[in-house]
C-alpha cells in the first residue's frame, strides 16, 4: 500500500492550515508555494477538503481557507479517507464489495482485518495539533 501524491499533498495543506494563526485564511497561492504543490492540483484538493467538513472556504478578494474545527480535532485518517475513501489493506477487508468464493471461510481474512484497524488506530491518533511548525536554529521553518 501506498499514500497517494493527493493524500500526500493534503496532509501537507491541512498541516499548514493548522499552522496558521486563528483569525488569518490561508490563500492557494500561499500553501501551494509553503508546502511546493502545484497550485491546479491543490485547488482540487482543498475541494475535497472543504466538501468533507475539514476546511470551511470564503470568497471574495479576502477570501482563503482554514481549519472547519481545532487542528487537534482533525486527524490523519480524516484527511486521508477524504481524499482517498475509506482505507483498506486488502480486499478481505472490503466486506461489502469483496468477491472472493473464499470470503466465509479464509483463514487470512481475519488478520488482515487486525492489521487494518490496527493502521487505522494509528491514523486516528496522529492530529494536527501536534504538527506545529517550529524554527529550527538557522530560522527556517519547519
Amino acid at each position: 500500500m501506498r499514500l497517494s501524491r493527493k493524500s500526500d499533498y493534503a496532509l501537507r495543506a491541512v498541516r499548514h492550515f493548522a499552522n496558521l494563526p486563528k483569525d488569518k485564511l490561508g490563500s492557494i497561492s500561499a500553501v501551494a508555494e509553503a508546502e511546493s504543490v502545484p497550485r491546479e492540483f491543490l485547488a482540487k484538493i482543498l475541494k475535497d477538503l472543504t466538501r468533507s467538513g475539514i476546511l470551511v472556504a470564503y470568497q471574495g478578494v479576502k477570501g482563503g481557507y482554514r481549519l472547519a474545527r481545532p487542528a487537534k480535532e482533525v486527524t490523519f485518517l480524516d484527511v486521508i479517507e477524504a481524499i482517498d475513501g475509506p482505507i483498506h489493506l486488502n480486499l478481505c477487508t472490503e466486506s461489502e464489495t469483496c468477491r472472493c468464493e473464499r470470503f466465509d471461510d479464509c483463514t487470512m481474512r481475519n488478520f488482515w482485518i487486525t492489521q487494518e484497524k490496527a493502521f487505522r488506530r494509528t491514523l486516528e491518533k496522529q492530529h494536527f495539533g501536534k504538527y506545529k511548525a517550529r524554527k529550527s536554529r538557522s530560522g527556517v521553518q519547519l
